[in-house]
């Protein structure tokens, strides 16, 4: 890399010029293969025709089509012929009743009153609630009560009969003339009961049958339902040799996009799509102008963004022959965000929805998915650092797919079905989308130098569920392990190793401590020490089963084995030296088992969970320094990497002692700013130092 950079320093000119020549051909490069992807899409032979004029040739329906004006017309007239539905309201002839029963009511009330005269009741009778007045009135007070009471029932009767069938309002009146044509003929009344039936009748009927606006929508819906499709298969012949162009078959044409509308037709169109080439490609060019200068002056990307977009438009041509609604446009969108940049990506995606959308023959459906579902996989893959995250991002396209064919889909059509498996496809186009990416990802990053440690940064994102846990449970922890991350990077960096691997590995290394955070000492806020009121043995187990629950979570995040290894081996079987030299003061002469004071893990198999394991003693005993200094460090850190081999922590490792010393100069370096109060080290004696970093090396 230095050696190109030193030959573009003495070629200067030839590096600028080369750039410009680049980005000409990069531009030509750019017209001729979106132009020629769009030209070799077009439709098939088109035809310019009238009505009236003659076929030149057979022309055959280039694809499956339904005739929805005929199919339309079929339904409609199926829907006209249904009648009109009607109902009948049942209440209307209970209140009828209730009016006819306070109304005689009213009339026995009045003639029960003797002492009133005949003129005082005649007042009274015409406040009635029907609004009767004049001479009717007068039978109803004179006429003997059984005729009146019997004149009561056959009124209900009548009326009853009447609107058995239902009245509407149209035929009320009708209704009524008929009634009192029938009431006349009656031979049993005298003129003034007629007249007063009549009256009262008038009064109270009212109409009963109502349009049912819903069951008529239901039959007249149903009809059309029953009407099958007007279907037009590919290979149909649409007109014959000679045959006379009609208005029916023209409009056939139109919808196949068989016409043309006059002999210039193929220079407008491919001057059109010329224009929308030229207008995109201006358009993303002076987006990274204004926005992004700097992608101007690497042909490399440049050119990759344009791999990008033909790809695209050549799989989703292949896959068209399926469904257009499978043309994966999200592709373009999600690889540009992580590989370039998510506005850029916002840019490209539009672009393509418009220039697969003419491929598909503007089919809005397929041009509204294009344009959210790619639009939502840029907002998805913003900071995508995790593998698994390009799959919920594609799992939202899918989402954001279905959602708008079936919105858009139930607008244009009442083919549920239809509608429903195209949301399907554009189900499987998000899926089909996330896998395109993480498949391809490593060949862009390869190919075109944009390398990206995909995992290890997925994993050292501070957004990772395992780190926000352990901040938010452990923050004393958490800062212990972001120190620790440090200083193993460094000191990798130092002897050739994986540094990158070493800090992540680092950072999970005492996740296990979230299960009982105040038990460590870097999280505990106050002097308050819970180890004080609780047995040696036990305040052991708690410290050294941080490993075990570490795993147990590890295991339960899916973290991958390696992590695992440093979260395994960063204690080895180091003895828990605090507890196991407490309890042995505390014994009063009695044996203490060694053993039960030290950790179950495995001893360090890399030099970089080694790393961690010397950074993890550091980190802490340096903190637990009162008056550091750069000799007390010096001597520390010696004094904990001597402890480590005399324990044979590191045998397993790789490590050289020329690899350990530079360790140690490595940690000096870094370690010098870093002080947090700790529990200083009692002076122990050689025998029982194996293994150092008791309670303080539970961090």
């Amino acid at each position: 890399m230095g050696k190109l950079k030193g030959l573009k320093a003495k070629l200067p000119g030839i590096s600028k010029g080369s750039r410009r020549i680049q980005h000409i051909l990069l531009i030509l490069l750019f017209f001729v293969s979106i132009f020629s992807i769009l030209t070799a899409s077009l439709k098939p032979e088109q035809f310019d025709l009238s009505v009236g004029q003659r076929a030149p040739s057979d022309i055959r329906a280039s694809k499956d089509i339904e005739d929805k004006w005929l199919t339309d017309k079929l339904k409609d007239e199926a829907a006209e012929a249904q009648e009109i539905q009607y109902k009948l309201d049942q209440s209307v002839q209970s209140e009828i009743k209730k009016d006819i029963e306070k109304f005689f009511t009213l009339i026995y009330e009045i003639r029960g009153q003797e002492e009133l005269s005949f003129i005082e009741q005649r007042m009274l009778l015409e406040e009635n609630d029907l609004n009767i007045t004049g001479p009717n009135l007068t039978s109803a007070l004179d006429s003997p009560i059984e005729r009146i009471k019997y004149l009561e029932n056959y009124i209900y009767e009548i009326i009853a009969q009447n609107m058995n069938n239902g009245i509407k309002i149209e035929d009320l009146q009708k209704e009524k003339n008929n009634i009192k044509d029938y009431i006349l003929g009656i031979d049993d009344f005298d003129d003034s009961l007629k007249d007063l039936s009549i009256t009262v009748i008038n009064a109270t009927i009212r109409p009963n049958k109502f349009l049912d606006i819903d069951l008529t929508e239901q039959k007249r819906q149903a009809a059309r339902e029953d009407i099958e499709k007007v279907m037009i298969r590919k290979g149909d012949i649409i007109l014959n040799e000679g045959e006379i162009v009609t208005f029916d078959r023209l409009r056939i044409m139109q919808e196949l996009g068989l016409l043309v509308e006059n002999s210039k037709i193929d220079v407008m169109l491919y001057t059109g799509i010329a224009s929308i080439v030229l207008v995109i490609m201006l358009l993303i060019i002076a987006y990274m102008y204004v926005f992004n200068k700097e992608l101007l002056d690497k042909p490399g990307k440049l050119f990759m963004i344009l791999i990008i977009m033909v790809l695209t438009m050549i799989i989703s041509k292949a896959i068209s022959i399926i469904s257009i609604y499978l043309m994966p446009v999200a592709l373009s969108a999600m690889l540009l965000s992580i590989l370039i940049d998510a506005r850029l990506s916002l840019l490209i995606n539009l672009c393509l929805t418009i220039l697969i959308g003419i491929i598909t023959g503007n089919d809005i459906m397929f041009i509204a998915m294009a344009l959210i579902g790619g639009t939502v996989g840029v907002f998805s893959m913003i900071n995508t650092q995790q593998r698994g995250n390009i799959f919920i991002a594609g799992m939202i396209v899918s989402l954001a797919n279905i959602i708008t064919i079936i919105g858009i889909g139930f607008i244009h059509s009442n083919e549920v079905i239809k509608v429903l498996t195209f949301g399907f496809y554009g189900v499987l186009n998000g899926v089909f989308c996330a896998i395109l990416t993480v498949g391809s990802l490593p060949m862009w990053e390869g190919i075109f130098d944009i390398v990206t440690p995909l995992k290890l940064l997925e994993l050292s994102n501070p957004n990772h569920p395992l780190l926000k846990k352990l901040l938010i449970e452990a923050p004393g922890t958490y800062h212990h392990s972001i120190i620790v991350g440090n200083l193993s990077e460094s000191a990798a960096d130092a002897v050739g190793g994986n540094s990158l691997l070493a800090r992540t590995g680092a950072f999970y290394h005492d996740i296990g401590k979230t299960s009982r955070p105040y038990f460590f000492k870097e999280n505990q806020l106050t002097s308050d020490n819970p180890h004080d009121n609780i047995n040696p043995s036990l305040s052991s187990l708690i410290i050294t089963g941080h490993v075990k629950e570490g795993i147990e979570l590890a295991v339960k995040h899916k973290l991958p084995q390696e992590i695992q290894d440093f979260i395994l081996e960063h204690h080895g079987d180091t003895l828990v030296a605090y507890f196991y030299h407490k309890a042995k003061n505390m014994a009063n002469g009695e044996e203490v088992e060694e053993q039960t004071f030290r950790y179950s893990g495995r001893k360090p198999q890399s030099k970089e969970t080694a790393i961690v394991m010397i950074a993890d003693s550091v980190e802490a005993a340096v903190r637990s320094l009162t008056s550091p200094t750069k000799d007390k460090i010096e001597n520390m850190i010696h004094k904990i990497v001597k402890d480590k081999l005399e324990d044979g922590q590191l045998e397993e490792s790789n490590l050289t002692l020329n690899e350990i010393e530079k360790i140690k100069q490595s940690f000096i370096s870094v370690i010098m700013g870093i002080f947090h109060e700790r529990i200083a080290y009692p002076d122990l004696d050689p025998k029982e130092l194996k293994g150092r970093k008791a309670h303080e090396s539970s961090s």
